[in-house]
């Protein structure tokens, strides 16, 4: 990984996207559907693109929203559909869009009061609570954002009855009705005026912010943290959330700093990636360099991506906390603090997430969940009560309730915020010494990912290979104790390989949009032993995917 010269650093003017030209870009670009790069796909997190390169303009949205129709048709969804925006320049135009379509289809729409915007989390939310006790009628939702990507980007996420995000079988169907739409030249794509649909007797206005900040009360323990009189900092990262933290700090009587307020489509107050691009990753010290600069200021300190789905934890005694370690932490704590959970809830993992989250987990004798990469596979559990809490490698989790009734089915960039404030509160050490606490009487992980080049052949062998072809019996001085093609919580398919070792494991994945293969390795011996790790396991995926 090479370091840009702007990493860390004060997002340069140049950087800055011109917004005047990415919205007309999305008006006036028109995508092929003969071209593979500017047609609908939806990876793990909906549909993204930017209107620079084609591949989000207004005919994506256009398409998308009349597939989504057209599907809700065919499954009898017949509800309100709960909608939400970003701060993404691409994002407030994709919302009027996706309503102009919505509202000529007859569907009942609920867009937030005043157009404030609205976290990915508040839409889980909102279709969890009005489903509760309904058979027929149900909702279902929209959430129109990047994520934490850049700010050229758009996105567009759906998000069915069960709150979380739509699986792959749902996805792919939008996706084909959505091309064939996009191929037609959007014959079939009804639609209305802007001004006609904010006036159509289905569009309605909704409380999203007050009605989720309300409800908080029911998973984080806000008299504790209230109690402990800690002093708390936050930075939206210029996010949806940006007034759902004064609001939170309000209404729970909070020592709790917004220390920016801003929201600006530039993003032009972010400190630039590692890679020199302005993106608002909570989980990249990078990025972060604003709010941890000022971590002597709070006991503890948190931020979130533009929709709010991702967190990131900085504490005055260890900065910004790897995602990983934050997981691991707030697994250890909260099937420790949560006595009305299931006593037979378990913790949920994707196959790339810190082996210490296995160790933490046996620990508590809580069964392990891992499955493939994407929250999707979280989803049903967190609906039933059967994971206590489900966790991503790249800051993305959610949980239960403290009554153990669903929550969020999406990621929740808030709570697991909140709830570091709550440990620091009830335990007196903040999440830093948690980890530290932690890995001493569990042995601390060396993790890294790395990128390593390979064509579309390869790509396709590796995400089809099997455990037989690997013929090593040794990884890094230890032997193989298993190899992994599907993950061993749901048996889906990983799209790669996992090699676990006794102290170690790599996981080796193709990227679905570069021509790369990423490898995820940790080690519990030595960061040399994970050097060495990482050196075997590119040898040895290599030599499978070469060509026979």
């Amino acid at each position: 990984m090479t370091l840009s010269p702007f990493a860390g650093k004060p997002a340069p003017a140049e950087l800055l996207v011109d917004i005047p030209r990415l919205v007309t870009a999305y008006y006036t670009g028109q995508p092929d559907a003969a071209i593979s790069t500017q047609r609908v796909a939806f990876g793990t997190s909906g549909h993204r693109g930017s209107s620079f390169d084609l591949s989000f303009n207004e005919w994506h949205v256009l398409a998308i929203s009349q597939a989504i129709c057209l599907y809700r048709e065919a499954q009898g969804i017949d509800g309100p559909l709960f909608v939400g925006i970003d701060t993404h320049a691409l994002s407030t135009p994709a919302g009027a869009s996706a309503l102009e379509v919505l509202a000529a289809n007859g569907v009942t729409v609920m867009i937030a009061e005043g157009d404030e915007y609205t976290p990915t989390p508040a839409i889980s939310h909102a279709i969890l609570c009005y489903n509760r006790g309904r058979t027929s009628g149900l909702a279902d939702g929209i959430v129109i954002t990047p994520s934490h990507n850049p700010p050229q980007s758009g996105g567009y996420k759906y998000n069915p009855t069960n709150g979380g995000p739509a699986d792959t079988h749902i996805t792919k169907w939008i996706e084909a009705k959505a091309n064939e739409l996009l191929g037609n030249k959007l014959a079939g794509v009804k639609r209305i005026s802007f001004e006609q649909a904010l006036k159509a007797s289905t569009t309605h206005r909704h409380d999203y912010l007050n009605t989720y900040v309300a409800d908080l009360i029911n998973v984080i323990d806000f008299d504790a943290i209230r109690d402990a009189k800690l002093r708390l900092g936050v930075d939206p990262l210029g996010g949806a959330g940006v007034r759902y933290w004064s609001a939170i700090a309000e209404h729970y009587k909070l020592d709790l700093e917004v220390v920016n307020k801003q929201v600006d489509p530039t993003f032009r107050f972010m400190t630039v990636d590692w890679d020199g691009q302005i993106r608002m990753d909570p989980s990249s010290s990078h990025a972060m360099q604003g709010l941890i600069g000022l971590k002597e200021r709070f006991d503890v300190a948190f931020a979130c991506d533009p929709d709010h789905d991702r967190h990131g934890i900085v504490t005055p005694s260890g900065g910004l906390l790897a995602p990983n370690s934050y997981l691991a932490v707030s697994i250890d704590y909260l099937f420790q603090n949560r006595p009305q959970w299931r006593a037979d809830a378990a913790v949920g993992k994707t196959v790339v997430s810190s082996g210490l989250i296995d160790r933490v987990a046996k620990r508590l004798g809580r069964r392990l969940y891992e499955v493939p990469v994407g929250f999707k596979w979280f989803a049903d559990g967190l609906f039933d009560g059967s994971l206590g809490f489900g966790g991503e490698e790249s800051a993305g989790a959610s949980f239960l309730r403290k009554d153990g009734g669903v929550w969020s089915t999406d990621k929740d960039g808030l709570i697991p915020a909140l709830l570091a404030a709550e440990m620091t509160a009830r335990t007196g050490r903040d999440p830093s010494q948690a980890y530290r606490a932690l890995t001493d009487e569990l042995g601390e992980p060396f993790s890294v990912r790395v990128d390593a080049k390979a064509n579309p052949q390869q790509k396709a062998l590796l995400s089809k290979l099997s455990p037989d072809q690997v013929t090593s019996t040794q990884l890094a001085g230890e032997a193989i104790q298993s190899i992994l093609s599907h993950a061993p919580g749901n048996d889906q398919a990983i799209g790669g390989l996992k090699v676990m070792t006794e102290n170690g494991w790599f996981a080796a994945r193709p990227s679905g949009t570069e021509d790369i293969y990423k490898i995820y390795a940790e080690s519990f011996v030595s960061d040399e032993h994970l050097k060495q790790l990482v050196a075997e396991a590119q040898t040895l995926v290599d030599s499978a995917i070469s060509a026979k």
